[in-house]
């Protein structure tokens, strides 16, 4: 069944929420027709196709009005319009899991609900004199022993391994995969267990009170009680500790996309939870860790009233961490691992007395890294990613000593997630492709492929001061702090080697251009555009990155509209004229564009980029400045303004431009 067709049988308030997050950006009805085409696509799709999709839409449905609409309001940006129905696609999914998860709940009620009416049956057969036989109640019995080994085989064939599976699922979270959701299913499935077994404690109550009033020989009661008893009071034990997780793993207020990284001395805040509902019940909560002292108030009371679903939950909103001083020797995890391998877990620990009965209660957080510089958050993210992708184990403090490798195609995954969280869209299949080139080498295929954790974050790349992880954390950085538009409209093609950025551009129109990653800087971008050279040869120039000193002065998109180059006296001019593969420049950009083009453009919001290109190598001169004859400052002066001209002679020309067309020339610009 097509997932729409599922999507059209929930019930009504599922609807509702499908309702919602469909409108004039992409309306239902579009969604209605094209059901079938849409559901077949890829809609993280190379570039080209995603055109040749747009193409589609606009032969075969343009009858249609809300079509005709979609097609204006995309018009030029088929990587938004893809963005926005593999958006709707994810949700629907997402609600069509909660009503299948709910469903089942409703199902386990109504077989618990029975179970409890049977077991009222059985009560209020036990009190009446006329049921004293050995007959009628061993009936009794047999039928609340069956009631127990049913309700014992669900909790181990149910309720535990999707308890297990939410909190795998947290951890993917945590490391920014799909959002965390089911834990109010998981409370509410906790809590009518308890509840049947609260029950089923007081049922054998009922019955231990009706043998003091009567009994005989070989009466069941004596003999078949307190074995059910006890298998009572463990599943409830059992129930109730398994029940007590940690609802928000630690997190600093600071930077909330990168949990279970804390830096001593800085507040963070995390949540435990109970998932089983109880009576007003208050109990003392503490918080513990082996390796630091914990510098605010480490027990708080847990109860009802921290929740708004009536749970027992308690918040630490200021907890800090400082590291202990230890006196007779070093700390546990000292050796060959760096700050950002060593892991540490905090504890939280509560007594509970309930009907009776005291249960310990413990659970733990994922484990931390915990820093003292920002300097180490990079690597305190990669190590917290490492685990989490690759090990379910909560407590395993060790795990750096003996790293796992990673899966390529799990590695990929996780890195392009990098991208959603912090930069709003993920990678294609063809930039992960450039980025497992970068990292393994080039090959047909990295699927089966394992990256050891010493090359993704300890090693340098070959030739250069940093790792691989060092070089892609920089680079998610100048994305969400300077690119983010632009990235997010999918116009930076990123990770593409030099000779892979030549041969696309090589049979490209003049003047077409695409924006890459530096691979020699640290938070870098370049772009490079084709020329023809007299010969008839493609001839490539490149700019020097950008990095984030000389963005935060310009917005990227302004930088490209207002590039030019001075060459052998000619005009100042733009060589950028149709970002790769073929999309006007200012239908790319225009909509990011922060000031208008003008001759003062040092009052208009942004400067002037100016470069300086040379075919040879000018002749020597004790002046860093560029020779300027009378003629190409009159030239200059009809073009821009005497400050713009005073500016751009103060700087110093590059290099010269290879002689050679099928060489990349050298550039440089400067802020005016």
């Amino acid at each position: 069944m097509s997932q729409w067709k599922q999507v059209q049988q929930l019930d009504i308030k599922f609807l509702e929420q499908v309702d919602y997050f469909y409108d004039d950006n992409f309306p239902m009805e579009i969604r209605q027709v094209l059901a079938g085409w849409i559901e077949s696509q890829d809609w993280w799709v190379p570039f080209e196709r995603v055109r040749f999709t747009d193409r589609v839409l606009k032969c075969r449905f343009h009858s249609s009005c809300h079509v005709l609409l979609l097609q204006g309001k995309y018009k030029g940006n088929p990587l938004h319009m893809a963005a926005v129905i593999s958006n709707c696609l994810r949700e629907e999914r997402r609600i069509l899991s909660t009503a299948s998860m709910q469903e089942q709940v409703e199902s386990r009620s109504e077989r618990f609900s029975t179970s409890q009416g049977l077991r009222a049956a059985a009560v209020a057969k036990s009190c009446c004199p006329s049921s004293s036989s050995p007959h009628h109640l061993q009936e009794i019995l047999t039928k609340m022993t069956d009631v127990i080994k049913e309700i014992d085989a669900l909790m181990s064939s149910q309720l535990t391994p999707e308890l297990m599976d939410w909190k795998r699922r947290q951890q993917i979270a945590c490391i920014g995969g799909p959002l965390l959701t089911g834990l109010d299913q998981l409370q509410y499935w906790f809590t009518l267990t308890a509840q049947s077994l609260f029950q089923m404690k007081r049922q054998l109550d009922k019955l231990g009170e009706l043998i003091l009033k009567v009994t005989y020989d070989s009466d069941p009661i004596p003999l078949q009680k307190p074995q059910m008893e006890e298998q009572v009071k463990r599943l409830i034990y059992h129930l109730i500790k398994s029940s007590f997780v940690v609802e928000k793993q630690p997190c600093m207020p600071t930077h909330p996309q990168k949990p279970l990284i804390i830096k001593t001395q800085v507040q963070f805040t995390t949540k435990v939870r109970l998932l089983v509902k109880l009576p007003e019940v208050d109990y003392q909560l503490k918080v513990l860790d082996c390796c630091f002292f914990i510098l605010t108030n480490n027990t708080k009371v847990m109860d009802v009233e921290e929740s708004s679903n009536g749970c027992l939950s308690v918040e630490f909103r200021h907890l800090q961490l400082k590291e202990r001083k230890y006196i007779n020797g070093p700390k546990g995890n000292e050796g060959p691992l760096t700050v950002t391998e060593e892991l540490h877990s905090l504890s939280f620990e509560a007594q509970l007395s309930i009907q009776g009965l005291n249960i310990d209660l413990e659970t733990c957080s994922l484990p931390l890294v915990v820093i003292s510089n920002v300097s180490q958050l990079p690597g305190g993210w990669a190590s917290v990613m490492w685990y989490n992708l690759l090990t379910d184990e909560p407590k395993n403090l060790s795990f750096f000593s003996n790293p796992p490798r990673a899966g390529w195609s799990q590695l990929s995954e996780v890195l392009s997630w990098q991208f959603s969280t912090f930069a709003g869209r993920g990678l294609t299949r063809e930039q992960l492709s450039m980025l497992g080139d970068k990292l393994l080498g080039q090959q047909s295929s990295h699927g089966d492929c394992q990256v050891s954790w010493s090359k993704f974050c300890k090693e340098n790349i070959p030739g250069k001061p940093f790792s691989f992880w060092m070089w892609l954390d920089s680079i998610l950085e100048l994305i969400k702090k300077h690119l983010l538009p632009v990235w997010i409209d999918g116009y930076i093609m990123g990770f593409v080697s030099k000779e892979t950025e030549r041969a696309l551009l090589k049979e490209k129109e003049p003047g077409t251009f695409l924006l890459r990653f530096s691979e020699s800087h640290l938070g870098g971008i370049t772009f490079t555009w084709v020329e023809q050279a007299e010969n008839g040869e493609a001839k490539f120039n490149s700019v020097e990155p950008y990095t984030k000193s000389r963005l935060s002065a310009l917005p990227f998109a302004d930088i490209i509209r207002d590039y030019k180059v001075i060459s052998d006296g000619n005009v100042p001019e733009n060589p950028l004229k149709f970002l790769y593969p073929d999309i006007p420049k200012d239908e790319a950009f225009g909509k990011h564009y922060n000031s208008q083009q003008s001759k003062g453009n040092q009052t208009g919001g942004g400067p002037l980029k100016i470069t300086f290109l040379f075919a040879a190598t000018p002749p020597p001169s004790s002046s860093p400045e560029p020779p300027m004859s009378p003629g190409m400052f009159d030239m200059l002066n009809q073009h821009l303004d005497p400050f713009e001209i005073e500016t751009a002679v103060s700087f110093s020309v590059l290099r010269e431009a290879a002689s050679s067309p099928s060489v990349e020339s050298a550039h440089k610009t400067w802020p005016i």
